[in-house]
């Protein structure tokens, strides 16, 4: 006789099965599209780094000021993806690993990993799963680090949605995890990276 938890694992396994088939995307009209541009913005990059900022997240287009960001937060040691390790090259007082060890967890302050788009109305950083090489050095660290194409930078969410392909998981992050009680007392945080920032390169 299985016990209790074997059966809920096994429930759990049974339902995270990849479907035969894919559900379609909703169909939609664009005209529908209800969040407008709170002003006057040369670019959707200049749009996203205005909602980001809103939303609580910071926004970088060098890797400089980002270098001086993590010093300054004594955020020096983290997990940074095997491809995008050529832009902390010969940066001093900042060590990580390009392969993510679950059992330096508690030691990295900070996670390097490639965003799949920037979404310009809401300042939203989506990441999927095909494109970030550890989930977890997205979600466990303190400080995340979501590095974007300019060109990735799409105008609304329904754009980004037509960015999903066959992506099994896909995470849309709006500034740093938040939460609140019911006397509305905002914590950032708690579920999370407590700071989320893109690094938008042209």
């Amino acid at each position: 006789m299985s016990s209790d938890r074997e059966k809920i694992f096994s429930a759990i396994r049974a339902a995270l099965d990849p479907l035969p088939t894919r559900t379609e995307k909703p169909e939609w009209e664009e005209s529908l599209v209800v969040c407008k541009p709170s002003g006057q913005f040369d670019s959707l990059k200049a749009q996203f780094a205005d909602k980001l900022a809103f939303a609580s997240g910071r926004f970088y287009d060098s890797i400089e000021p980002l270098v001086e960001f993590l010093k300054a937060e004594q955020s020096t040691f983290g997990y940074c993806d095997p491809a995008l390790a050529h832009l902390l090259d010969g940066v001093e007082g900042i060590t990580f690993d390009t392969e993510y060890d679950e059992s330096k967890i508690n030691e990295y302050s900070f996670g390097i990993t490639k965003g799949s788009a920037g979404i310009a109305e809401s300042g939203t950083i989506m990441l999927k799963d095909g494109d970030t090489s550890a989930r977890l050095g997205a979600l466990a660290p303190w400080i995340h680090i979501a590095v974007i194409d300019e060109a990735d930078i799409v105008p609304h969410i329904p754009a980004a949605i037509e960015r999903f392909g066959d992506d099994p998981s896909i995470i849309f992050a709006t500034g740093p995890s938040k939460t609140a009680d019911v006397e509305g007392i905002l914590i950032e945080g708690v579920h999370g990276p407590g700071i989320q920032i893109a690094l938008v390169l042209s």
